[in-house]
C-alpha cells in the first residue's frame, strides 16, 4: 500500500488545487491506473495567516501549522507537507513537535536545482520569502547560491502575489513585470530561477524565461508522490 499523504492547504486555495492535481495526474501518466495515493488535505484559514504575518507573530503561524500536520496525522496520513513556500520559515518548528516526518519544499527545490546542475539562482516569492533570510540558508546548506531582485522589484513581486494571484487573477502587465525583473536577475548571473511561491507558475510559464525555472510546487508535489511511492 502507498503512504498516505498529508497536505497542510488552503495557503493559497489556487496552489493547493495544483498539489493535487499533479501527484494524481502525474501518477496515472506513470502507471496508466487510478491507483494513487490516498490524499488528506488540511484546508486552514488563509487570512489568519495574513494577519499573523503582518503582526510578525509567526509563533501563531507555527501553532496553527502544528495543529494542522496533527489533524492529518490523527486523519491517518503518514507523512506530510505544508503547501507554501513563506510558511517554511516556521517548518523545523512544525516538525520538531509532531511525529510524522515532513516534506521540506525548499530542500527538494534544491535538490532539483542540483540535478540540473545549477549552481546560482534567482529567488522570486512573497517578501518574507525573499528578505527573511530562512530560503538563503537552506539553500545554502545545499551548496547553492541565491540572489534576489531590487527593493522596489520584490515589492511589485509580493503585491502581485498577495493582490492577484491567490485570487487566481493573472494579469498580463504582471506576467510583464515578472518577466522583466527575470531577465534583471539572468543579467546578474542567475542560471536559474526558482518560482518561490507555489502561485507564481500560475502566471508564468518555462518559454517565459531564457534560463530554467524550478517550479516549487510541482517539485513538491512530485518529492510526495516519490515518498509516498517508496521512492524516497
Amino acid at each position: 500500500m502507498h503512504k498516505k499523504i498529508g497536505i497542510i492547504g488552503g495557503l493559497s486555495p489556487e496552489s493547493t488545487v495544483s498539489y493535487y492535481l499533479h501527484i494524481t495526474r502525474s501518477y496515472v501518466e506513470r502507471f496508466g491506473d487510478h491507483g494513487y495515493p490516498e490524499i488528506i488535505i488540511y484546508s486552514v484559514n488563509l487570512e489568519n495567516y495574513h494577519r499573523w504575518r503582518r503582526q510578525d507573530r509567526w509563533d501563531r503561524v507555527a501553532r496553527d501549522l502544528i495543529a494542522s500536520a496533527r489533524s492529518l496525522q490523527k486523519a491517518g496520513a503518514d507523512f506530510g507537507l505544508i503547501a507554501t513556500n513563506t510558511m517554511h520559515k516556521v517548518f523545523d518548528e512544525v516538525q520538531n513537535a509532531v511525529d510524522m516526518p515532513l516534506i521540506h519544499l525548499i530542500d527538494a527545490t534544491a535538490a532539483q536545482a542540483t540535478a540540473m546542475g545549477l549552481k546560482k539562482l534567482g529567488l522570486l516569492g512573497t517578501h518574507y520569502t525573499m528578505c527573511d533570510g530562512f530560503y538563503q540558508d537552506r539553500i545554502a546548506r545545499n551548496g547553492l547560491n541565491v540572489i534576489v531582485p531590487r527593493p522596489e522589484d520584490q515589492t511589485t513581486i509580493h503585491d502581485v502575489i498577495v493582490n492577484e494571484l491567490i485570487e487566481g487573477r493573472l494579469l498580463d502587465s504582471s506576467r510583464a513585470n515578472y518577466i522583466r525583473i527575470i531577465d534583471e536577475l539572468v543579467g546578474r548571473g542567475g542560471d536559474g530561477i526558482i518560482l518561490g511561491c507555489t502561485e507564481i507558475p500560475l502566471l508564468i510559464k518555462p518559454e517565459d524565461a531564457s534560463v530554467p525555472l524550478l517550479d516549487t510546487a510541482v517539485i513538491h508535489a512530485e518529492a510526495a508522490l516519490a515518498y509516498a511511492l517508496g521512492n524516497s
